[in-house]
């Protein structure tokens, strides 16, 4: 059985305030294409996919119409389990619609596999489906089936026995695999995705993952890797897109596993071509430099983060300048040399501005937290107004 590993897909996110709608649709055309060119069977979408539990209406519509498309009218299964950032009632909700469609949306941990009949290969896909666990879902499963002392136990132990619990009861004649949304020890991560290890107690050990699995697809991590110390074949598939300019440089995939019955799988990498790249631009000669880069139109197609080294203050329609040249270029930081003054006027506008946003707005109201919906709306104000700014100069 040919199985395809994706996740992360954060439908709806945005790049400080930009959309990256179209590129989230050229990335699920893209992959519609590698499930035919691949001859996939059947797919498991490893959680988040969504930015938000409640999500932008496009962003729902985009789903919807490509879960249909990736199921051919449910000739080939699709598996989505819920993420951190999914609203899990939200997204099991159509449930009752898509089933018949071959699509399966679990919005809470389970302690049952999912049996699934793949028609292309004639075999028996059998999921130990865990969504995302946090401690109070998982608790509420778990007391259905455990004993009371297993509720109290520690975190780790808990993800250990449930996958155990499960495995117990996967079909001997069926693909057997485990998917679920976690954060493992050891995996290397990046600053666009949201912690859900907070201080190590969230943090699941590899070794807890479930041995008798053929393979186990996380998601979570936003670079492509393999989970080492795992006692079977386990991997982060990563996200589709570059989600912040700590993930600049770094190719995106997704993951195609062939699975049999008592064996443990084999899995390639495809890489995808799809989605804007995030780069660093570092001029160090000045802006000058910068010019000279705008005029031969480099990374045209790109977002960009520009550090520009000066002597002296950037005017104001220097920058109108530059962000009307390259519509991409997101951050413009600058580093003066031997002006400590100057340097200590700009600390501040190294931090992105969402993060400002957020210091700015706890501080006027005495300690609140501003919600998701409330920062959206601060971006995309904040973006229009530079788009203003930068068409009157």
């Amino acid at each position: 059985m040919r199985i395809l590993h994706t996740a992360d897909w954060h439908l709806g996110k945005t790049l400080e305030g930009r959309s990256r709608l179209k590129e989230q649709e050229d990335f699920l055309d893209e992959l519609t294409e590698i499930v035919k060119d691949e001859k996939i069977d059947a797919i498991v979408m490893a959680g988040d996919a969504f930015d938000t539990v409640n999500p932008p209406a496009h962003a729902e519509q985009l789903f919807y119409e490509s879960l249909s498309s990736l199921s051919d009218k449910g000739k080939r299964p699709v598996v989505v389990i819920a993420g951190n950032h999914d609203n899990p009632d939200r997204l099991s909700a159509a449930s009752p619609l898509t089933v018949d469609q071959g699509i399966y949306l679990i919005g809470y941990p389970k302690t049952e596999p999912i049996e699934i009949e793949v028609t292309s290969s004639g075999e028996i896909l059998s999921i130990a489906a865990l969504a995302y666990p946090s401690e109070s879902r998982l608790n509420e499963v778990l007391s259905e089936t455990f004993a009371e002392k297993l509720l109290r136990d520690q975190y780790d132990i808990k993800i250990r026995q449930t996958f155990q619990h499960m495995s117990r009861q996967f079909r001997k004649d069926a693909v057997q695999i485990a998917a679920s949304h976690i954060y493992v020890a050891g995996g290397s991560q990046t600053d666009s995705e949201r912690p859900i290890e907070v201080g190590g107690a969230y943090t699941v050990a590899a070794e807890s993952l479930p041995a008798s699995a053929a393979y186990v697809a996380l998601g979570h991590l936003h670079r492509p890797q393999m989970v080492k110390r795992a006692e079977t074949v386990a991997r982060y598939s990563g996200s589709p897109l570059a989600y912040s300019f700590s993930e600049a440089g770094y190719a995106k995939s997704v993951t195609v596993v062939e699975a049999f019955p008592g064996k443990q799988a084999s899995w390639k990498e495809i890489f995808l071509t799809s989605g804007k790249p995030l780069v660093k631009w570092k001029a160090k000669e000045g802006i000058s430099q910068v010019y000279s880069w705008l005029e031969e139109g480099r990374d045209k197609d790109a977002w960009i983060d520009l550090e520009i080294h000066l002597e002296d203050q950037l005017s104001i329609e220097e920058i109108h300048h530059i962000r009307k040249a390259h519509q991409g270029i997101i951050h413009i930081r600058r580093f003066y040399h031997d002006n400590p003054l100057a340097q200590k006027t700009v600390q501040s506008q190294h931090v992105p501005i969402e993060e400002r946003f957020k210091a700015f707005y706890e501080r006027q109201t005495g300690g609140a937290v501003p919600d998701d919906e409330t920062v959206k709306l601060f971006l995309e104000l904040a973006s229009g107004t530079e788009q203003e700014e930068g068409d009157e100069t």
